[in-house]
């Protein structure tokens, strides 16, 4: 079973709320068409934003609850031989992890995969937003992008978003293009099947 995780947060006034679901859903069902054993879940599209508080559209069910949500979610696929987490949001990565620790203390099977891009930028910049003209460029309103700063991990977790950036913004969307959103796509699927066969080889 593969289980998209997205979230409901501002991405920027260009990019929708559900931009981490878009992507991660599309990522799920890359890895369908390459592995005939994948089952694709419907997303896990509200989770852990608290670090987006404060901008309109935001939503979250917070660390505790999402890690309950992940928890109940992988105990009720025993009928699987395994579940993919394919997370398309840094926020829930506390969450996830503390999920991942008590499935494995109970030694259930789960793979929680997190894209791995060097050298890109953190929220709505061009990474995202060249992603999105790839898979939903009908959702993406250039006209409207600006760009904003990029800080460190741990001031953006211990400040929120909106502290940094009165944008949403954390890097800059300026450049971004389909082509390039779709060699992103494609080297990210390349990641997600590589590390499901290492850890389910058929």
């Amino acid at each position: 079973m593969v289980v998209p995780v997205g979230s409901c947060e501002q991405h920027g006034p260009h990019l929708p709320l559900h931009t981490d679901t878009v992507i991660a859903a599309a990522l799920a069902e890359a890895l369908a068409v390459r592995r005939a054993d994948c089952m694709v879940a419907p997303a896990l599209a509200i989770t852990a934003s608290g670090e987006h508080q404060g901008f309109a559209g935001t939503i979250s069910i917070g660390n505790e609850v999402m890690t309950s949500v992940v928890v109940e979610l992988v105990r009720s696929a025993d009928w699987a031989g395994g579940v993919v987490l394919v997370n398309g949001h840094g926020g829930n990565v506390t969450a996830v992890e503390g999920a991942v620790a008590v499935l494995r203390g109970e030694h259930r099977r789960v793979l929680a995969w997190w894209p791995r891009l060097s050298g890109s930028d953190l929220h709505a910049g061009r990474t995202e937003t060249s992603l999105m003209l790839a898979l939903a460029p009908e959702q993406v309103d250039s006209e409207r992008a600006t760009a904003g700063p990029m800080p460190a991990i741990s001031e953006l977790m211990q400040r929120g978003v909106a502290a940094i950036s009165p944008s949403g913004v954390l890097g800059d969307p300026d450049g971004a293009t389909a082509d390039e959103g779709r060699q992103l796509f494609d080297a990210l699927v390349e990641q997600l099947v590589q590390a499901v066969a290492a850890w389910a080889p058929r």
